[in-house]
């Protein structure tokens, strides 16, 4: 189990849980962050910092949001487990639905 980031990061992206994860497993795509399944150490200091409660235990994703358990692994499947988000940056790989998601705040 790991935790996961949701639907309310789409576009938003504000980084406060980078900033908080003691092993850099969080990485950024284009619209939204996500957490890397196998680097995550499941301390959730990430969690009470999101200021807009995006990021859940996996266990206790809301069944709307049950997709993004799925799409915080897909994210990996090319980019596999580089050992840290700061080594690599923006990473342009968001899952195909994410991409189709309607922009918020436009």
């Amino acid at each position: 189990m790991t935790y996961v980031i949701a639907e309310p990061c789409v576009d938003v992206l504000d980084k406060a849980c980078i900033e908080e994860c003691p092993v850099d497993c969080i990485y950024e795509g284009d619209r939204m962050l996500y957490i890397h399944p196998d680097e995550c150490v499941d301390c959730g200091a990430c969690e009470p910092v999101c200021p807009v409660e995006a990021i859940y235990y996996e266990d206790d994703t809301p069944d709307q949001w049950n997709q993004y358990i799925k799409a915080n692994v897909d994210f990996f499947s090319e980019l596999g487990s580089p050992g840290g988000a700061s080594k690599v940056g923006k990473v342009a790989a968001d899952p195909d639905f994410i991409k189709a998601l309607e922009p918020r705040g436009e």
